[in-house]
């Protein structure tokens, strides 16, 4: 219950910020920026120098994860992947989270979907239900989009709880 809570008071202070930064048509980068949740993944964003890329005319569907969501990885990983020897392995892994469509939520049909991220040979299966929108990665494990259609001038953003890992394809019927 205070897991849900907190999710519930995170997404509401989420969609408060970034629905003031996307009356002005920034970008993706900018409006996640502006949120002031994403200082983790504006981190990872310019250390794999994709900041240029996501700035650019897209279309950009980004599954963007919390800084809660970062900190909920095993100690030292982000700090691992931020080393300048990991920058290929973290790039997979931030592509991973990007789709080259615009895909706001109603555009999901209802079940189990397969999507594919920039990232070449990998799948995400979204799931859309009733209770909302969920994404399976390729370790298995899911993440709930708390916050839908965050739209950017590029594209849009879906809040995730989860940092999505490439790996396995994601079992999805």
């Amino acid at each position: 219950m205070i897991h849900k809570l907190k999710s519930t008071v995170l997404a509401t202070s989420i969609a408060v910020a970034l629905s003031a930064g996307a009356s002005k048509a920034a970008n993706i980068v900018d409006t996640a920026v502006e949120a002031g949740q994403f200082t983790t993944l504006a981190a990872a964003l310019s250390a794999a120098e994709l900041v240029d890329t996501l700035k650019g005319d897209g279309p950009f569907t980004v599954y963007a994860p919390t800084d809660e969501a970062f900190a909920a990885l095993p100690e030292g990983t982000v700090e691992t992947l931020l080393k300048p020897e990991n920058k290929g392995q973290f790039t997979n892994i931030l592509l991973y989270h990007v789709d080259d469509r615009k895909l706001t939520a109603e555009m999901i049909p209802s079940g189990q979907n397969y999507f594919k991220p920039i990232l070449a040979s990998e799948r995400l299966c979204i799931i859309k239900s009733s209770s909302g929108v969920a994404i399976a990665d390729g370790t298995g494990e899911m993440a709930n989009v708390v916050v839908a259609n965050i739209m950017a001038d590029n594209g849009v953003i879906h809040v995730v709880d989860k940092v999505l890992l490439p790996g396995e394809r994601p079992d999805c019927h």
